[in-house]
Parts: C-alpha cells; sequence; structure tokens
C-alpha cells in the first residue's frame, strides 16, 4: 500500500474493538517473579491480599498462564464511550522533519479523563462493585488516574479516596477539582490522615511526596475502613492487562492497512502505557513469530531502568506492601518534583523488568528541558498539546526518526501518546518562562537508596 491510501486518523470498527485482554505473561517462558510477603519472604497468595485489593482483580494478578480474559459487557458498553481510540499517522510530523520514517502514534486522550488510565480505572471499579464494596482508595501523581478512578467510581457509584503527590496536588490544581467533580475526596500526600503518612513527614519534613509515599497512605486507608479496597493505577500485572487493549488496537489498526511497526516507543513510569502498548507486539516476539525494537523512556530524574537495581523492593515508601522484583532505586527515593507526575515512581513493572532484563526491550533517559521542547514542536506541528509523559516518547520518537533522516531507512514508528496536557499548564508555564531546570540524581544519592534495599 502506498502512503497515500493511509488515511491520517485509523479508526476501527465497534465490531474491531478487542473483546479480551491479553496476558502477555503467558507467553513469557521467565515469568514474573512473585510478589514476597514483606515479612516472611514467603510467596504471596491470593488469601495474602484479600484484604488488600478486590478477589477478582487477585485472579487476574496472579495468573501468569491464561493469554485471554473476556472482558465484561458492561466494561465493553463504557469503553466504546471513547474506543476504539484512533492510531493517527503524522504526516505533518514526518514532513516538518524531513525524515523517510513512517511516523504512527496512539492517541489515548480522547476522553475526559485526559489519559489511557481510563481503559484499567473502569475496570478495578467494576470488580469492585461486584464484590458489593462501599468504596476504593488509589494514590495519584500527576492526576490522570485520580481523575480516572473518579470517573470510574461515580459511573458504578462507589466512594473514591484519592491521595495525590503533594507537588502535583499543588501544581495541578484543575485535575484535583476534576476529581473532586465526579465526587473522589483528594488529600494532598504525606498527609497527616494516616499512621504512616505521619511518619514520613516525620522523617522528611517539607517533603513533596513520591507515588511511594502516596501508595503508603492509600493502602494504609483501604484495610483499615471497612468495605474498601485499595486500586492502583500502574505497576500491577492486572493493570498491564487491561491496558492491553491499546496494543491490540493498534495492531489491528496496523495490520488493517497492511503496515508492520519496525520501532515501537513508549513513556515509562510505573508500566501501564508501556505494557499496554507493546503486550501484542511483544507477543508475537516472545513466540517467534515477529521481531521489533521496543523502547521505554524515563525521565532522567527518576531512571528506573537505566539506573537501578534489579531486586526484590517495596513498591511503597511506607513498606507496608508485598516485595515486587523489579527495576527500582529504591522504595525510599523521593524524586525531584519534576512535572512529568506520572513518571515518579521509584520502581517498574515485575512484568516489564523481567523482559528489559531478558533482552528483549530497551531504555533511555531523557532531561525534563528536551521532553518540552519535543513537546511544544508536537503540538505545533500535530496540533495536539500532548501530557508531559507522553513527550517522553515524542522526544524519542522524533530522535529515531532523525536517524533514518542521517542514514535514509524507511523505518515504521509506532508511540504512544498517552493523553493530553491542558492540565499541565503550569510546567508548560515553567518552560517558556526559562524556570524549568534538570535535575538528575547522582550516584551517590542513587547508592544511598540501594543501601536500604530489603536484605533478601
Amino acid at each position: 500500500m502506498t502512503n497515500k491510501e493511509i488515511p491520517y486518523k485509523i479508526y476501527l470498527d465497534e465490531s474491531e474493538m478487542p473483546k479480551a485482554w491479553y496476558n502477555l505473561r503467558a507467553d513469557m517462558k521467565n515469568k514474573p517473579a512473585p510478589l514476597l510477603n514483606p515479612e516472611t519472604h514467603d510467596v504471596m497468595t491470593a488469601k495474602d491480599l484479600a484484604g488488600v485489593f478486590c478477589d477478582e482483580l487477585i485472579k487476574q494478578e496472579l495468573d501468569d498462564t491464561t493469554p485471554y480474559f473476556e472482558i465484561p459487557e458492561e466494561i465493553l458498553k463504557f469503553y466504546k464511550m471513547y474506543r476504539p481510540a484512533p492510531l493517527v499517522r503524522a504526516y505533518c510530523l514526518e514532513e516538518k522533519l524531513q525524515t523517510p520514517a513512517k511516523i504512527y502514534y496512539k492517541f489515548e486522550g480522547n476522553n475526559t479523563s485526559g489519559s489511557h488510565k481510563l481503559n484499567s480505572a473502569i475496570a478495578q471499579a467494576y470488580y469492585a462493585k461486584q464484590q458489593g464494596l462501599k468504596g476504593v482508595t488509589t494514590e495519584t501523581g500527576a492526576g490522570q488516574w485520580g481523575t480516572a478512578l473518579s470517573m470510574a467510581c461515580s459511573y458504578f457509584g462507589l466512594d473514591c479516596k484519592v491521595y495525590m503527590v503533594k507537588v502535583s496536588y499543588e501544581q495541578k490544581p484543575f485535575r484535583r477539582e476534576v476529581m473532586r467533580t465526579y465526587g473522589a475526596s483528594v488529600t494532598p500526600s504525606p498527609s497527616m490522615e494516616t499512621e504512616v503518612g505521619k511518619k514520613i513527614l516525620a522523617e522528611h519534613p517539607g517533603t513533596t511526596g513520591s507515588l511511594g509515599c502516596a501508595i503508603s497512605e492509600a493502602v494504609e486507608k483501604a484495610v483499615t475502613t471497612e468495605g474498601y479496597r485499595y486500586v492502583l493505577g500502574s505497576v500491577l500485572n492486572q493493570v498491564l492487562l487491561h491496558q492491553s487493549v491499546i496494543g491490540l488496537e493498534t495492531k489491528a489498526a496496523l495490520d488493517k492497512y497492511g503496515v508492520k511497526a519496525d520501532i515501537i516507543i513508549g513513556c515509562a513510569g510505573g508500566g501501564s502505557n508501556l505494557g499496554g502498548l507493546i503486550s501484542p507486539f511483544m507477543g508475537e516476539k516472545l513466540r517467534g513469530e515477529a521481531d521489533y525494537r521496543i523502547i521505554a523512556v524515563e525521565p532522567a530524574s527518576c531512571p528506573s531502568f537505566t539506573r537501578g537495581k534489579y531486586a526484590y523492593d517495596f513498591c511503597d515508601t511506607g513498606m507496608v506492601c508485598p516485595l515486587s522484583k523489579m527495576y527500582t532505586l529504591g522504595s525510599g527515593f523521593i524524586p525531584a518534583p519534576n512535572h512529568a507526575g506520572g513518571l515518579r515512581y521509584h520502581g517498574m513493572s515485575s512484568t516489564l523488568s523481567q523482559l528489559y532484563d531478558d533482552g528483549l526491550m530497551e531504555a533511555t533517559s531523557v532531561k525534563q528541558t528536551e521532553v518540552f521542547e519535543a513537546a511544544e514542536k508536537f503540538a505545533r506541528i500535530e496540533g495536539i498539546l500532548p501530557a508531559p509523559e507522553s513527550a517522553h516518547a515524542i522526544k524519542v520518537a522524533i530522535d529515531e526518526a532523525m536517524k533514518c533522516k542521517e542514514t535514509g531507512e524507511e523505518k515504521t514508528i509506532v508511540f504512544g501518546l498517552t493523553g493530553t496536557g491542558y492540565f499541565d499548564m503550569f510546567a508548560y508555564e515553567k518552560f517558556h518562562d526559562g524556570k524549568m531546570t534538570d535535575y538528575v540524581p547522582t550516584d551517590e544519592e542513587l547508592q544511598k537508596s540501594f543501601e536500604k534495599l530489603p536484605k533478601m
């Protein structure tokens, strides 16, 4: 097929929307390491997790053999309000860069929450409702997950308690207000509402918080409040499962026009977007059916993959959650208050960590000012103001396209545009005013954090 035959936006029909989530772990020869009890170091069982997570979600979390999970009809009905999401051919960007590369991006910002997070939020809220719970607790970084969950809980009539990383709570008041519009209570974390919050504040007075801190508070609130469970927007296997709709739709759209990707790029914080985008492509790679170059992009200020240790670590700063084997900077690491709040997590999904350790994907880190330069360029050329998280993938997609310009190679690049940046204007203001800085942790800072990793 010629370039002219491929539309600017590739839409799937409702009938072509995925009817089942794909469980990438089923095709992994080396399975992700199991969660461990933080006290005994024994493998966590469904019974151990029952007081924290919803029952059906626990089954999904622990299942690494079932390749597909049927999507319940009520969730499919909700998905149809904003899915299938478009796969866009970036013709304007290609022309501006004068590159022979063909660039596509999967746009996940076409819903009120503004990001891909709604794909898992509605699933987790559905299972909580099915279990007869009163409500759920969670954490949020940039606020995208909290916004999505508040929407999902409102849809099913559930209470929603959100602990928002303090720096984002202050930088992104409008996203906070969207959560409240949908009925959620929003608390800046760390707070004095929980015992773990009080402890963190005592040890780190004036801290701007981290996702690890907020997770600790949300978990404590869930286990001490009758009728509540904790839900998480990234990192967990169940979340990557739900987010597989991104990759399944992307693959279906490419196949519809006979296009094969060469390079697939996604921003990486905890792994929800990246894991969802790459799932069917990585599945083909694992089965030996096709090969792809897969690149995870993370902030230089929080470089879990590129500078972290592959080890068992706590998923939260308060050290109350299970131990997960992952690429980590240490649960006590509190990253600089950069503007990509959704990427400020100290660790990475155990599934993605295993794939990375097996050499099946690569990773790179980029500085904040470079990211916003790419975001601004993209907005001016393609007409979408990207979220700071998404702009990490944009930056590397542009870099790869320019390499093609140098070599003359006509590679096909696909990246995930996770959401819009209309609630991130404080960050854009800092960039435009020349007040944005590039903080990169020193080896000494990271080593201090590594020294506190659990002794296994």
